[in-house]
């Protein structure tokens, strides 16, 4: 049995309270003509209700049409929400729906449960009437066999914004508020008794500036209204003011009416320009004036652009200067007039000479009276005079006329020729300075020759372990090598020697600086923990010698800690040292035989220098903390020969395969003993001296020796073959990317 019910709705005046509708039921069916609920809302705090379809949360009814019109106080708008939506889905809600009016104009039409390409929900959005009125219709049709429990919907009234939209009332800024609004201008206007629009108060600054920019305010914004601005322009007396307006020129006109509205004029102290208002540009105006007062009036109306104006100055012109020979003008201009000026300088390699004093530059300036201030001075080519002498080279002029003015060249060459200044080539330069290639004017520095004592060494020298007391100077290439490693538990202290072989190497032997380990692995010893004493031959009187930092330490890349093959080192000071008397370098060998196992030649006789263990009863091949109290105060040295490589090898090798002497070292020492090199002596050069250029070079490092005490029968030094490694050497000592 079908059960059929009559909706009666009863309108509510909502005055003061939330507003809503009586919903009555009764039985039997609707008629067709559609109930109406009127809902009038008034200011208040009640200004909100709720509306919903018929016995909502039960099915809506069939065959039922029903209507709200709501209403809101002027100066406000509605707001519809829905708080639930389920109604019978349909293509293009043609069954069941919801539809929104405004003014006979549908807003939005509902239907369904979820959103569909066919069919739209409302979801939580907002629906905003345009003015006071809002009006929602709800239709079923015949069926609601799936029960849809139908909708659910708030309304309140809210504040409607006059500031928003296409017109805003205001000419800067809009502010709403709940019943209306008011207006407000940017920084600088004034908000005229109308309270709608802005003007401006310009005028009173007075511009100086012999050329600028001026324009309306905003330009090319509109410009306030209701202003009156005045711009005035005054430069020196003696320049004529030129207007020139942009193309770009809008001021409210009037058809019939020469610019009664807005209107641009210009005066100066005897004529008026204007007045000036439409479209078309002033254009230029030739004031014949040094002073001109814009002054621009607009009224309460218009949305014109405004204008821009361009001014300048021009003077007497003065007549274009002749450049002397190498003198440079600036700026340099096609036309000169009153009150511009020159700079005058000279070209490099010239000197600025006015009445007979050098000076840096020169202004001049074009007068009122069309003529230039002063006189144009001359250039003078720079002269560096003659180049500084330096001990020990001879200056070779790069002109055969001995020329020393700007451009011309010397080199320093050293009478030594094997010593090299630190700077060679010079050029006279444009400040009257002799510099090198890098630009400094420092004085180069010849030094002596490497492997030249500044005493000679004896002809004769004692063969044995102890040696002699050197005198200082004649081994200026001996270096004492200080090693501390305070990080170690216990701390390691030792001590070697080395020889110098340029400003910033020192060449030594691997195995005093490979940090000790329990096992064979190499691993060099941290920088920081080595000092270097240069130029020392007292080891009392460390504070008088030469101390520098290690800043590198390089072993041989294949040295063994075992069986010392490659035990050869470089170090790198920090900073260079400086060459003097008692310090300076070895010589590399010359390769001499082709058979680099003959470098140096048995039986030459060598010298070796150092403070090892002057009487001593151990073996060199290791290092180990040294007694200070068995080494020697001052420098020792002794001449050993060079012993056969057979007999080298054939002497260790009768002692224990341990000892391995290979091609890469070579011996010296007596067959009988007596004398050698012992510990603290490691590191230290074995040198001959080259018959040809009477130089010592560097043949031999002190490496190690044994198994007996140093100075035992056939017990020999064996000493690191230098000849082997020389391109190793000069690699690191010609690389300037080495750090």
């Amino acid at each position: 049995m079908t059960q059929h019910f009559r909706l009666l709705l009863v309108s509510l005046s909502l005055l003061g309270s939330p507003g809503g509708f009586l919903l009555v039921s009764m039985g039997g069916r609707l008629g067709p003509t559609s109930p109406v609920v009127v809902v009038d809302l008034q200011p208040g705090p009640g200004m909100f209700g709720s509306l919903q379809s018929p016995g909502f949360p039960e099915p809506y009814p069939p065959h039922l049409e029903l209507r709200w019109n709501l209403s809101a106080p002027p100066g406000f708008c509605l707001h519809l929400v829905f708080s639930h939506f389920h109604l019978e889905p349909s293509y293009r809600c043609e069954y069941d729906y919801v539809q929104v009016e405004a003014q006979a104009e549908v807003l939005a039409r509902f239907c369904g449960e979820q959103q569909t390409d066919t069919e739209e929900v409302p979801a939580q959005r907002i629906i905003s009437s345009p003015r006071t009125s809002l009006s929602l219709l709800f239709s079923s049709d015949f069926s609601n066999e799936q029960r849809y429990s139908g909708f659910r919907a708030h309304y309140s009234a809210v504040d409607l914004d006059e500031c928003s939209g296409h017109a805003p009332p205001c000419d800067h800024h809009c502010h709403n508020y709940i019943g209306g609004f008011y207006c407000s201008c940017r920084h600088g206007f004034l908000l005229h008794a109308n309270n709608r629009t802005c003007s401006v108060q310009c005028g009173g600054a007075v511009f100086r500036e012999r050329s600028g920019v001026l324009s309306s305010v905003d330009f090319p914004s509109p410009y306030p209204k209701n202003s009156d601005c005045s711009y005035v322009i005054e430069v020196e007396v003696g320049f004529t003011l030129t207007l020139q307006f942009d193309e770009d020129f809008d001021v409210e006109d009037h058809p019939e009416i020469s610019c009664p509205y807005d209107f641009l004029q210009v005066s100066t102290g005897s004529s008026v320009f204007g007045p000036f208002c439409g479209r078309v540009s002033p254009g230029v105006i030739l004031t014949e004036s040094s002073s001109a007062t814009i002054n621009f009036h607009t009224d309460q109306s218009g949305e014109n652009r405004g204008w821009r104006v361009h001014y300048s100055v021009t003077g007497s012109q003065c007549p274009l200067p002749v450049a002397p020979p190498h003198v440079v003008l600036d700026p340099l201009q096609s036309e000169y007039f009153f009150k511009d000026h020159l700079v005058l300088t000279c070209e490099p390699g010239y000197r600025l000479l006015q009445d007979g004093q050098v000076v840096s530059h020169y202004q001049m300036f074009c007068g009122s009276n069309g003529s230039w201030t002063g006189r144009l001075p001359q250039c003078q080519l720079v002269d560096c005079g003659r180049p500084a002498e330096v001990a020990l080279a001879d200056v070779v002029f790069g002109n055969h006329d001995n020329s020393t003015t700007f451009g011309s060249t010397v080199v320093y060459v050293c009478r030594d020729d094997d010593g090299r200044p630190n700077n060679q080539s010079f050029t006279c330069s444009a400040n009257g300075d002799w510099t090198d290639s890098r630009g400094r004017s420092q004085t180069p520095t010849c030094h002596r020759a490497c492997g030249h004592p500044s005493r000679p060494l004896p002809r004769q020298v004692k063969r044995v372990v102890g040696g002699r007391r050197s005198d200082r100077g004649q081994f200026p290439w001996q270096v004492l090598v200080r090693v501390e490693d305070l990080t170690r538990v216990p701390e390691g202290r030792w001590f070697g020697s080395g020889a110098l072989l340029s400003e910033s190497w020192v060449l030594t032997a691997a195995h005093i600086l490979r940090s000790p380990r329990r096992d064979a692995a190499v691993v060099a010893i941290n920088p920081q923990h080595v000092t270097v004493f240069l130029g020392l031959h007292d080891v009392r009187l460390q504070e008088e010698a030469e101390r520098r930092s290690v800043q590198l330490v390089l072993l041989h890349p294949h040295f063994s800690s075992l069986t010392y093959q490659h035990d050869i080192a470089l170090l790198r000071l920090s900073p260079e040292v400086t060459f003097s008397r008692e310090l300076g370098p070895v010589c590399l060998p010359r390769v001499q035989n082709q058979d680099l196992d003959l470098d140096p030649p048995p039986a030459s006789l060598g010298l070796v220098a150092g403070w090892g263990i002057w009487n001593p009863n151990v073996s060199s091949d290791l290092v180990q903390p040294v007694d200070p109290g068995r080494t020697a105060d001052v420098l020792q040295f002794v001449a050993l020969p060079v012993v056969r490589q057979d007999e080298c090898v054939a002497s260790y090798a009768s002692r224990s395969t341990r000892y391995a002497v290979t091609d890469h070292m070579f011996c010296a020492g007596f067959l009988e003993g007596g004398h050698d090199t012992c510990l603290g002596d490691s590191g230290g050069a074995f040198v001959l001296q080259d018959p040809g250029t009477q130089r010592w070079a560097v043949y031999g490092l002190v490496s190690w020796g044994g198994p007996e005490d140093c100075g035992s029968r056939r017990v020999y030094g064996v000493y690191t073959r230098v000849s082997k490694y020389l391109e190793w050497i000069q690699n690191h000592l010609n690389s300037s990317t080495t750090q």
